[in-house]
């Protein structure tokens, strides 16, 4: 169970990954040594599971930022998953849901032509309900 610095913890290192023991110490009240004990059995728990990067998608060149909610035309998901796997330069995650849809699918491009491109290849895979992100990273 975590106790309040804990969570403290886990906030400040949301914020920043890649923050020093000592800042953190710092922020939640403690050492930075036992900041870091803290953050290790953090780690040896499995609570913190890894850190990653946050990107500007736009000086990478994929700002075009969609969500995908997909029905597949048949009951064999196979070829919808094939052509998923396939499309790993676009396609950030795959979700299988319930509810509305069978999958989730996040997906970044570079243009509106690629995202047109791409939707027409999946035409024959699936029918899909798209939903594109205004502004947000």
């Amino acid at each position: 169970m975590l106790d309040h610095t804990d969570k403290r913890i886990l906030e400040e290192l949301a914020k920043d990954g890649r923050i020093s023991m000592k800042k953190l110490g710092e922020k939640v009240h403690l050492t930075g040594q036992a900041a870091a004990n803290r953050v290790v059995k953090l780690e040896e728990d499995e609570v913190i599971e890894g850190y990653t990067v946050r990107l500007n998608h736009k000086k990478t060149g994929f700002a075009v930022h969609a969500f995908l909610t997909i029905f597949t035309k048949s009951h064999d998901h196979q070829p919808f998953l094939s052509f998923v796997a396939s499309e790993d330069l676009y396609v950030v995650h795959n979700y299988k849901i319930s509810g509305e849809g069978c999958y989730l699918l996040e997906c970044r491009f570079p243009s509106n032509e690629e995202l047109d491109k791409f939707l027409s290849d999946l035409n024959r895979h699936a029918n899909y309900k798209l939903s594109v992100v205004i502004g947000g990273s």
